[in-house]
């Protein structure tokens, strides 16, 4: 069963720019498993807000955010993927087109 709202805690890692942790923020983030934390590094509060199915999130759904509070304890928000693409356009010259 899942909540259909949640005062969540978000948390920003110290290690890894763009990575996050929601949790629910009675139970902060006794949930999360050790080596997650570890490689996660120290959490950084970043956010408090109280989150339903509806809200609109920058990069994930909060229907499964809150989904995965309830079956685990938390959420874990790894950053987006580089798009090599776009690298490797910067980086080929370019060549005037008259």
């Amino acid at each position: 069963m899942t909540a259909d709202r949640v005062i969540c805690e978000v948390f920003k890692s110290s290690r890894k720019e763009e990575m996050y942790l929601y949790v629910d923020k009675r139970q902060g983030l006794e949930a999360v498993p050790e080596a997650l934390l570890e490689q996660f590094g120290r959490p950084v509060p970043a956010l408090t807000l109280l989150l339903t199915a509806d809200k609109p999130l920058a990069r994930a759904s909060a229907a499964d955010v809150l989904a995965a509070i309830a079956e685990q304890g938390y959420y874990f928000q790894m950053p987006p993927a580089k798009d090599d693409y776009m690298l490797d356009l910067y980086r080929a010259p370019t060549q005037a087109v008259y």
